[in-house]
């Protein structure tokens, strides 16, 4: 049952117990006038605070992936009017100014809400994230541009756990009072009475509590290095919350991944270890593991096989659109000769492990043979893919291709250029640092910043603004390991600089 649907029940127990007191013979016509009142009551608190309207229809599927619902809003929602006014509140909590473009949450073009996030009403408007919260690149090639935002991208510039932790940090913060909330609020709307009255009473509190819920079922990453810009440690949340696994000191901090022309991997392999083999499964578990519950993945799944697009399962056009989706090609000047020797050394010594095709593409390269840190690998077990496989029983969407493997999946080079920092765990900045001996490899640098580095094909991670934007990450922590893929590492300095300009053709 909902927190809404429980504070909907308490008032309605308390007031049946006052009908029961009143229930004496000469009070019985006041008490059947005051029954009907309290149903009435009841049912316009369930219609202000858990009636749940349709999720807003965006035309295109682009916009859908960014700004559509995939059901986290009803369960791990922040009411619309709260969400908004937390960053004036409570800016000390953010790393710097600019609100929550200070975690790397960015907007786009005219849209009401940022990528990632979706504005549902559920009894009030309710913002949840979506799966452009990890999906989505930001792009400059120079820090006077625009940012160019590339949808399906892995998100290396924003900070999932600095967005809850922000939460968090707000709901323990002695001003998270609905007299300051609803003050802020008043800049921007005007609530009616009975509105403000159930944002006092029950939906700020409400709210406060929830969150602090979240805190608690979140404590095991505070035994944990922080996960930093894009990367996320989703499957150990997975695994503790929904799952109910045992507690381990596992650590899963893993980058969030490039989600193009996924409908050619289908069967095969998805995720870092190529846990799941259905794409289905991946885009339904997904949705499940940032907060939707198995209730909307009923009606979600109800409405999969539909061609009205206004009907349509949401789920699905979010597959759809993933699955079909082509890498965005490499925006800046690229050498044409010196790329055309750089595909005859791709030929040699990567397409075997990453071309589409490849003897070994697809497969699980074990941490004995690639040498990369296996925390990643470790932190999904066996016991937690039997558990993911059951959870849907009794539901017609029921997972039945979790797994545990043995390595880490050799994946396509689609859009590499775009896919910095590298290895699983986003442990080393460029293609270039990834080309040299792993002594030589960056021990500390920053993440987050979305100025580009051509020459070195990354990110810029180093200097004043990278620092003031970013996370610094350090390679000494447990998970953050940069050792292994010394593929390439042998080949010669012009060798290495014509594989670099191929790459950036994939």
């Amino acid at each position: 049952m909902r927190q809404n649907d429980t504070e909907g029940v308490t008032i309605f127990v308390r007031a049946a117990a006052l009908m029961w007191w009143l229930t004496l013979p000469r009070q019985r016509i006041i008490a059947g006038i005051l029954l009907v009142l309290v149903a009435i009551g009841g049912l316009f608190v369930y219609n202000r605070l858990s009636h749940e309207e349709p999720a807003p229809y965006y035309q295109s599927d682009e916009d859908h992936f960014l700004y559509g619902s995939v059901g986290t809003e009803a369960e791990q929602g922040i009411p619309y009017w709260i969400w908004l006014v937390l960053p004036r509140i409570f800016p000390e909590h953010l790393p710097h100014p600019g609100g929550y473009a200070s975690i790397g949450v960015f907007s786009r073009d005219a849209h009401e809400m940022p990528i990632g996030l979706s504005k549902v009403t559920v009894g009030i408007p309710r913002v949840g994230i979506n799966c452009a919260m990890c999906h989505a690149a930001s792009f400059r090639a120079t820090p006077d541009d625009v940012p160019t935002i590339y949808p399906a991208a892995a998100s290396h510039q924003t900070g999932a756990q600095e967005y809850v932790r922000f939460l968090i940090a707000c709901a323990n913060d002695p001003r998270f009072t609905a007299g300051t909330i609803l003050g802020e609020i008043a800049k921007n709307t005007q609530l009616s009475f009975v509105d403000r009255l159930l944002y006092r009473i029950v939906i700020i509190p409400g709210t406060r509590r929830r969150i602090l819920r979240l805190q608690d079922d979140d404590r095991w990453m505070v035994t944990r290095p922080d996960s930093g810009r894009g990367r996320i440690d989703l499957f150990n949340r997975i695994k503790f919350t929904i799952l109910s696994q045992p507690a381990d000191d596992t650590i899963g901090n893993a980058d969030t991944m490039p989600l193009w022309n996924l409908h050619s991997r289908e069967g095969t392999s998805f995720g870092w270890d190529g846990l799941n083999t259905s794409l289905r499964e991946v885009v339904q578990s997904s949705a499940i593991g940032i907060g939707a519950t198995a209730k909307w993945v009923d009606s979600d799944n109800a409405s999969w096989d539909s061609t009205d697009p206004k009907a349509m399962s949401s789920l699905r056009r979010v597959m759809n659109y993933v699955g079909d989706l082509k890498p965005p090609k490499y925006p800046l000047p690229i050498d044409a000769s010196l790329a055309a020797a750089g595909a005859v050394t791709y030929e040699s010594a990567c397409a075997g492990c990453h071309k589409t095709g490849g003897s070994r593409t697809g497969s699980a390269i074990p941490p004995s043979e690639i040498g990369t840190d296996r925390h990643r690998l470790d932190a999904w077990t066996s016991g937690a893919a039997t558990a993911y496989d059951a959870y849907g029983d009794g539901h017609a969407w029921k997972f039945s291709k979790f797994r545990k493997t043995a390595g880490y999946t050799a994946l396509p080079l689609d859009g590499v250029w775009l896919n910095a920092p590298y290895l699983h765990n986003g442990s080393v900045p460029t293609l270039a640092d990834l080309l040299e001996p792993v002594a030589s490899r960056p021990k500390t640098f920053w993440r987050g910043y979305d100025v580009y580095d051509s020459a070195r094909v990354g990110f810029v991670t180093q200097g004043p603004e990278a620092e003031r934007v970013g996370t610094s990450f350090d390679v000494a922590l447990p998970g953050n390991s940069n050792a292994g893929h010394t593929y390439g590492t042998e080949l010669s300095p012009e060798q290495k600089r014509a594989l670099l300009e191929y790459l950036k053709t994939l």
